[in-house]
């Protein structure tokens, strides 16, 4: 990273690694702004989609204003080609940075990503800061997986599983608190079905409801929709607890 003058920005879902992205570079001392939120209104290429609506209380608990991004449905289920598709959803974001850009005193200095494995992802989102002339902070790209989960843990992020889509993953995983039995059974699941352990390839999405960076913590209440092969929490009702 440079020493860019500039407010820094975290693409934000409320997920384990959009967190913990963020979580790093508060850690470090980056002067975060502001949290942007894409709320997708279908499935997404780009986009983390389940229960974005909570990044609102999140933003609330860490104390960083959020801007909402809310763009019309992308179509994804329905595309033929997946690289223009991912072009095409980055733009509604990229519009929204580059009017926060002239806003924001000193303009953008950098961006946090929570990229791990995904080049598709992880490309797009460096060629949009190369025009954006802006940093990328992505600290948990190609880390271990075992070693990125381990590490959230101890840092004290309470992590819930609010969708799956893979085979071994059934309803009972649906609102499961991701902890070491978790990750255990993952590993097995890991071994059998090819489950990633950090979810890369869309098996799992998740919320995170507490940790170092939050002053309160999102309780949660919810109704589970199953199909038979995958399905989500539908949360129903959400507040901070008192402090």
């Amino acid at each position: 990273m440079t020493d860019r003058a500039g407010a820094w920005l975290s693409l934000f879902s409320g997920g384990k690694d959009s967190s913990w992205a963020l979580y790093q570079a508060l850690e470090r001392g980056l002067p975060v702004e502001r949290l942007v939120t894409v709320h997708p209104a279908g499935d997404s290429y780009m986009y983390h989609v389940p229960e974005t609506g909570l990044a609102t209380l999140a933003a609330e608990s860490i104390g960083i204003p959020l801007v909402d991004v809310e763009p019309d449905d992308f179509d994804a289920d329905a595309v033929a080609d997946s690289s223009a598709q991912g072009d095409n959803e980055l733009e509604p974001l990229e519009l929204a940075l580059e009017g926060l850009a002239t806003d924001l005193e000193g303009g953008i200095a950098g961006l946090t990503a929570g990229a791990v494995e995904s080049e598709y992802q992880t490309s797009r989102i460096e060629g949009m800061c190369d025009r954006l002339e802006c940093d990328l902070f992505a600290p948990l790209w190609r880390e271990e997986p075992r070693e990125l989960a381990d590490a959230m843990l101890e840092a004290g992020f309470e992590i819930v599983i609010v969708q799956v889509a893979a085979h071994g993953l059934d309803e009972s995983w649906l609102g499961r608190t991701l902890d070491a039995d978790a990750l255990s059974d993952l590993e097995e699941l890991n071994d059998e079905y090819g489950v990633h352990l950090l979810g890369e390839g869309g098996e799992f999405e998740t919320l995170v409801v507490d940790g170092p960076h939050m002053d309160r913590r999102i309780d949660l209440e919810y109704d589970l929709e199953w199909d038979g092969t995958r399905g989500r929490i539908r949360v129903t009702e959400a507040s901070l607890e008192d402090a």
